[in-house]
């Protein structure tokens, strides 16, 4: 499956893009395309601990299972002083 993925602040200078699309299995979670992306960039492991996610604009947990046309979102901790295009998100998933 194909799924969007959207990265801000720290996390578009390590990637090199504000979105990129990647192919996920079917069945994939959060985690897995987190994963995956670390993996092709592994500085992206140091906000691990610190990430959140949200799946079409809605809060998610690292094992909220993927389908395809999903659009991710990993954010990194805020901090203060860049300016960083607007995500809206809605509630939050249970899932």
């Amino acid at each position: 499956m194909r799924v969007s993925v959207r990265v801000f602040a720290r996390l578009r200078d390590i990637v090199g893009a504000a979105e990129l699309e990647r192919e996920a299995p079917a069945g994939a979670s959060v985690r897995h395309l987190w994963d995956d992306l670390v993996a092709d960039f592994p500085d992206a492991g140091d906000y691990a601990g610190s990430l959140s996610a949200a799946v079409n604009t809605e809060y998610a947990k690292m094992d909220t299972e993927l389908h395809d046309g999903d659009e991710v979102a990993f954010l990194p901790p805020v901090s203060g002083g860049e300016r960083v295009a607007a995500l809206r998100i809605g509630r939050c998933s249970t899932n």
